[in-house]
């Protein structure tokens, strides 16, 4: 029987009846360090249950009974680590997903927006790109597109790819067109989209001003400066020392007075830069670099 690929927010627990769980730490520190060292990926420092949860998905999936024999694999074939990646970097996302957010974005950030010459925003953890092209549609209809450019990062080269062709399955439309609605769109949804048999490919205008490319939040470095920066649900999976890392490495991406959106469950506060920000909107979590 396939394993069921557990969902952004749910416990399922597939490590049942196996090793104790000295033996299954230390099978798991072994997968991780191997991974790191044969192909560059830090996944030592991601939150264990959910990290926990996902290895034993990836070890039902290869038809697998330990950890141990899934690292051997994963050491010996390449396909095999993508897979595994693919299930760690946990691609959950939609259009317009929490449609208040981008709302408030448009009342609150947008003015703010207006006044810069040039805009830089980066989508880190971009996923398969949902959440990019919801914010090409949204700089579209206010008049921004043409001054912005916007960076789309992920570590999952699949994500990317995807991301990059801006293809999705149809029966997401009706979803993402309510979603667009109440985040207050202007137009008709279906403007943005051609659809042909069971998906649709977003119009090329949206993807111009996009640069897609692979970047890993645990390893890499700042790479521009940015006046925007979304990092949504993707630091809630890392523990307190990554999040640190990578909340140094978006203070210093960000110019002063940037943006710095995260995701519901996820805050400024108990961070190395608590004091280095100020909430543009506390509900919605839409902080500004004040110094």
């Amino acid at each position: 029987m396939t394993a069921r690929e557990p969902s952004e927010d749910e416990d399922i627990d597939f490590s049942s009846g196996a090793a104790s769980d000295e033996v299954e730490m230390i099978e798991i520190e072994l997968l991780l360090e191997g991974v790191h060292q044969m192909y560059g990926y830090d996944f030592r420092n991601y939150a264990l249950p959910s990290l926990k949860r996902r290895i034993w998905y990836s070890v039902q999936g290869e038809n697998l009974r330990t950890i141990s024999a899934l690292q051997e694999k994963v050491l010996h074939d390449r396909s095999c680590f993508d897979r595994l990646v693919h299930n760690l970097s946990i691609p959950v996302t939609e259009m317009f997903r929490d449609p208040m957010l981008f709302r408030t974005f448009r009342e609150k950030v947008v003015p703010i927006l207006r006044t810069y010459p040039y805009i830089r925003i980066w989508h880190a953890g971009c996923s398969t790109g949902e959440e990019v092209y919801s914010m090409a549609i949204l700089l579209h209809e206010e008049g921004l597109i043409d001054k912005a450019r916007i960076y789309a990062t992920d570590m999952n080269d699949r994500s990317l790819e995807q991301a990059k062709e801006g293809i999705f399955g149809i029966q997401k439309m009706q979803l993402y067109t309510k979603n667009y609605i109440e985040a207050g769109g202007r137009r008709s949804f279906s403007e943005y989209y051609s659809a042909k048999y069971n998906s649709v490919i977003f119009q090329p205008f949206l993807r111009k001003n996009i640069i897609f490319a692979e970047h890993n939040l645990a390893t890499d470095r700042s790479f521009n400066e940015f006046n925007v920066i979304f990092c949504r649900n993707v630091m809630i999976y890392f523990n307190e020392k990554l999040r640190n890392r990578v909340h140094d490495l978006f203070y210093q991406s960000l110019s002063h007075f940037g943006i710095l959106v995260l995701g519901a469950k996820e805050s400024i506060h108990f961070t190395d830069y608590a004091g280095c920000y100020e909430p543009l909107d506390r509900a919605e979590k839409i902080y500004r670099k004040i110094k």
